[in-house]
């Protein structure tokens, strides 16, 4: 009997309660990062924060997923998938809810630190954890679960100013209420939780180690690593091209969202298109063309057509659900899911942590975007790369076997 059928034999969760538990969990797993951006002022002007510190508090979501993403295969191993997930949502909903009710700046900062933590284990075991419940290898899940993660980092900002204009304490109210909404997400963890006796790995698990022999998996690390960096490089600085030629913020902040709407629509089609599909080195190509074609419209002409720039960033996109599909599209095994998950996700964070940081220096020390938006474009060519070497129906299990 396969581990798969065992865990469906030994584990039987309603398609209710597993849908429920995916979608939850996916729409919670941003907001608590995204949504500080838009108060950050009001955050540091409340308890002192210094540039410095402010400078740590925005770095914090690359690095806090990719440290907690390294350690949450060894979690699942001794506490069980299911148990790791829940932990997780434990450490979203206390930390969110108790870091708006402190004046101390450092304690701000370890909550913080804490529950973007909780969230970096549902990054890699989750999509662990569909494989393991799927009777179609994930595909269902896997576009629900992109879907999710898109609509919950997109609603993070777009709500933050509106809700601590209106709700009581202002910003405490706006990142508090996020805590909140994560206990919806904790109910089907526990349940499941609960349910799950199968906690140790089984014999059969490839060492995690091995992982990194994989050809596959270092090219999908490289493909989820540039797109990632592309992603929070433009939710951050997007804008503020944009207002540099000479567009309102009003404008700017409507064209990126385009980018948002296109995110949603791509975590609907590619996991469907990869099941379907042999051969996705056509989509790969086409990804770094419209990123390297996205970044030198905004090179050369950025307010002639600022939608068609926006556009073609947007469908570059895709390859980030591409990526977080082809976790669970080029493995077998749920263990060898996690161990993938473990090892292509923290340094993929890493890389999007300190992709905007770098790009805020080199806009201080040139004053300008030419050559930030040349390196960009570069960065189509390791879209088509690396994903040229993960476009075809190879598995990571047979290259660690």
């Amino acid at each position: 009997m396969s581990s798969h059928e065992t865990t469906r034999r030994t584990l039987p969760f309603g398609p209710v309660l597993i849908l429920s538990a995916v979608a939850l969990i996916s729409v919670n797993l941003r907001p608590g990062a995204t949504s500080l951006g838009p108060l950050l002022e009001e955050v540091r002007a409340a308890l002192g924060l210094g540039g410095t510190l402010a400078g740590v508090l925005t770095a914090l979501p690359g690095l806090a997923f990719a440290a907690a993403g390294g350690a949450a295969v060894g979690l699942a191993r001794r506490v069980g998938v299911s148990a790791g997930i829940t932990l997780g949502v434990v450490a979203v909903v206390v930390t969110l809810i108790a870091r708006v009710l402190t004046d101390s700046a450092a304690v701000f900062l370890v909550l913080t630190a804490l529950g973007l933590a909780g969230m970096g284990l549902g990054n890699v075991l989750v999509p662990a954890w569909i494989k393991a419940h799927s009777h179609d290898g994930g595909v269902r899940l896997m576009t629900i679960y992109g879907m999710g993660l898109t609509i919950g980092g997109t609603a993070g900002p777009l709500l933050a100013a509106p809700v601590a204009a209106s709700a009581p304490g202002g910003w405490r109210g706006a990142l508090g209420m996020w805590g909140v909404v994560a206990l919806a997400a904790l109910v089907p963890w526990v349940v499941i939780t609960l349910r799950d006796r199968v906690h140790r790995r089984s014999a059969g698990e490839n060492p995690t180690s091995r992982i990194r022999h994989s050809p596959t998996a270092i090219a999908l690390t490289v493909l989820f690593g540039v797109q990632s960096t592309n992603a929070y490089v433009q939710f951050g600085w997007l804008p503020q091209i944009y207002r540099d030629a000479g567009i309102s913020a009003t404008g700017a902040g409507a064209l990126t969202s385009v980018l948002a709407g296109l995110g949603i629509l791509g975590g609907l089609v590619m996991p469907t298109v990869i099941a379907r599909s042999r051969d996705l080195s056509a989509w790969m190509v086409g990804f770094g063309l419209l990123a390297a074609g996205g970044y030198l419209g905004l090179l050369l002409a950025p307010a002639t057509v600022p939608w068609l720039w926006v556009v073609l960033l947007g469908l570059s996109g895709f390859a980030f659900p591409t990526a977080i599909a082809l976790i669970t599209a080029r493995t077998r095994d749920p263990h060898v899911t996690a161990q993938l998950s473990g090892f292509v996700q923290p340094v993929g964070y890493l890389l999007a942590g300190i992709g905007p940081f770098l790009v805020g220096v080199l806009y201080e020390l040139t004053g300008g975007w030419t050559l930030v938006l040349v390196l960009l474009m570069a960065t189509g060519v390791g879209i088509t790369l690396s994903g040229l070497r993960v476009a075809r129906p190879v598995f990571v299990d047979d290259e660690v076997a």
